[in-house]
Formats: C-alpha cells, structure tokens, sequence
C-alpha cells in the first residue's frame, strides 16, 4: 500500500463551476496510471470526499493517463456556507488515499 500522492505526478482540486468540483489526478507514466485506475477505489474517494458515492462522477482516460474525478459541492460556491471557494482543497485528501 502507498498514499496516492506518492505514485502520481500531481493531484490537482478545482472549481468546476459554482455547482461542482473537480478533482485530476495526473499519473505521468503507463504503470503509475494503471496502478490507479485499478487501485483506487471510487467508495474510498467519496469515503473521504464526504459525498455520495452516487454522485461521484469517475473518468479514465488513459490517453493522457489521468483519472479524474467530479462531485457536488456540498454549498454553492460563494454562499456563506461555502468553506473552499476554489475547491483547491480536496486535492491533499486525495492524495492521502491508500491505493495497493
């Protein structure tokens, strides 16, 4: 087992919009993108995300070796209740996530 953080390239959290966040993990090489796209489990993300895994939107691309993930935002963006503006900091829990 590795934190994801340690096997990829980058993991990157932003805005999508005032509705939704998105979170790209960017896995530079052929062996790290498939060590992801296998190890990384959609419950474990939305687990951690603190969203329904229902509402959790998963895409692999394999040509660019990116997994990329979209969810909610749990407030939209702007109103009072919302904590990250930028939705930048989901991107460190990510990237803590376990992956075998």
């Amino acid at each position: 087992m590795a934190e994801l953080g340690t096997i990829v390239e980058k993991v990157r959290s932003k805005n999508a919009g005032p509705f939704w966040l998105t979170v790209d993990i960017f896995c530079g090489s052929p062996e790290a993108y498939v060590r992801v796209r296998d190890g990384l489990k959609s419950f474990d993300v939305a687990r951690v995300l603190d969203t329904p895994l229902q509402t959790l939107k998963r895409f692999d691309i394999e040509d660019l070796r990116v997994v990329k993930l979209s969810l909610p935002r749990p407030a939209v963006q702007g109103t009072r209740e919302d904590r990250d503006m930028h939705g930048a900091a989901l991107a460190a829990l990510v990237a803590e996530i376990d992956i075998s």
